[in-house]
Parts: structure tokens; sequence; C-alpha cells
């Protein structure tokens, strides 16, 4: 069965899918998490409390709305929209990045979160 996460900043609540990758699993246990956002173009990444190398969910390019895990800065990333360094309508992040999930309903919302929001993620139900 998915598990499924709920994002908040700026005010608005978001609900998301984990997948059944590894990494996603070291999320799920690490959860409640706080942070500030940061952002880069379209992206929000923040550190939490998991460390993970690249695993079978790697990509170097991800979709708009994939949830992703950044090895290198031990990073929860949302994807909705390009980053500076996108190629087109592939988004690219600063390096690979694992996918943990994927957000549910229009991850341009996130548009509204500024850096140094404060971000909390946390089991849904």
């Amino acid at each position: 069965m998915a598990k499924t996460i709920k994002i908040k900043t700026a005010g608005m609540a978001v609900e998301a899918e984990l997948n059944d990758s590894r990494t996603a699993k070291l999320v799920w246990e690490a959860l409640p998490v706080k942070a500030k956002v940061e952002t880069w173009g379209d992206e929000i990444y923040f550190t939490i409390p998991v460390a993970s190398d690249l695993d079978e969910t790697a990509r170097e390019f991800v979709e708009e709305g994939d949830l992703g895990f950044w090895p290198v800065g031990k990073a929860f990333c949302i994807f909705f929209g390009p980053t500076p360094i996108t190629k087109g309508n592939k988004i690219k992040p600063a390096s690979s990045v694992n996918i943990i999930g994927k957000i549910i309903g229009d991850p341009k919302v996130f548009k509204k979160a500024k850096d140094g929001d404060e971000i909390r993620i946390e089991r849904n139900g």
C-alpha cells in the first residue's frame, strides 16, 4: 500500500504519495520533519535527517510533481517546474536524485513558497 504524506508550507497543505523505494522508506521513517524552504528555480529543497546513496530510482532528469532525495545535500526536493539548468522541457536537478514520490494534484502551488518559509512534512492519516 502506498504511503501518503502531507507537505505544509506558505499557508497550504499538499498531499503526496511516496513510492516503495529504499530511500522513500528511510524518508518515511524520519517523519515528521521541519525545515526552512530553499528554492532553486522551480524547485524547493531542504536538508532532512536521512542518508542514502543513489538507488534504483536515481534520475538525471525529473518530471513536474516529482519528489526527490538529493544524496549530495541530504535534501528532500520538490520539483514543480524548470531549474536554472533545465534544458527545454526536461527538468534537470543539480545532480542525480532518487525519485521517492509524486505530488497529488497541481505541483505549481509551490510557487507561493519563498526562501526561509517553514516547511513541514508529516505522515498523512
